[in-house]
C-alpha cells in the first residue's frame, strides 16, 4: 500500500511506502491525516496503517531532477514491449552498438525481447533493415521522480535532517 505525503503547504509531495510513512510519522516529521483499511499490528501496538501523512516542515521540491538510466527504468519506459517486434521484453538492447560508440542513455537504450536482442547481435537496426517502434527518449513526468524518492535515501534527503533548535 502507497502513502501520500503531503508537503506543510498541502501540495503532493511524493508517494512512498507506508514503512517509510510510519517512519516519519513515528519520529515526528509527519503527522498523520488520513488512515486505511488495515492496520499495522506491531508488537506491543496496533496503529492505522497511514494513507496520507503530512510533512510538519515545508520542503522545497527539486524541479530539476534528472532521472538515472537504469535496466529497470529503461523496460519500464518502453512498457516491457520489444522496441522492434512489440512482443514482451526481458533484456534490453543498445540500438548503437557499444562496441561501435554506442553510450549507456536514454535515447540508446531499448527494451528487447531475447530473440531480437540475439539476432541483432552488434549490428545498428538500419543495416538489419529494421526499424524502432518509437524514438527512445528520456521519460518525463511526476511519476517518475516520485519512483526515485523511494529508493535508499542518502544523506542529504530533507526526510532525515535533524531538526533545527528554536
Amino acid at each position: 500500500m502507497r502513502t501520500l505525503v503531503l508537503n506543510a503547504g498541502y501540495e503532493p509531495l511524493a508517494v512512498v511506502t507506508f514503512r517509510r510513512a510510519l517512519v516519519l510519522v513515528l519520529t515526528g516529521k509527519a503527522s498523520v491525516v488520513a488512515e486505511g483499511d488495515d492496520p499495522v499490528v506491531g508488537p506491543q501496538d496496533i496503529m492505522g496503517r497511514p494513507s496520507v501523512i503530512l510533512l510538519n516542515r515545508y520542503i522545497r521540491p527539486r524541479y530539476n531532477m534528472i532521472t538515472a538510466v537504469s535496466r529497470r527504468g529503461v523496460l519500464r519506459r518502453d512498457g516491457h514491449r520489444c522496441a522492434y517486434c512489440g512482443k514482451a521484453a526481458h533484456t534490453i538492447d543498445h540500438v548503437q552498438p557499444k562496441s561501435r560508440g554506442g553510450a549507456d542513455s536514454w535515447e540508446n537504450l531499448v527494451a528487447a525481447c531475447l530473440r531480437c536482442n540475439n539476432v541483432k547481435g552488434d549490428h545498428t537496426p538500419s543495416e538489419m533493415g529494421w526499424k524502432l517502434r518509437f524514438d527512445p527518449a528520456p521519460p518525463v513526468g511526476t511519476m517518475w521522480q516520485i519512483k526515485e524518492l523511494e529508493k535508499p535515501t542518502p544523506a542529504w534527503d530533507p526526510f532525515l535532517l535533524p531538526e533545527r533548535a528554536a
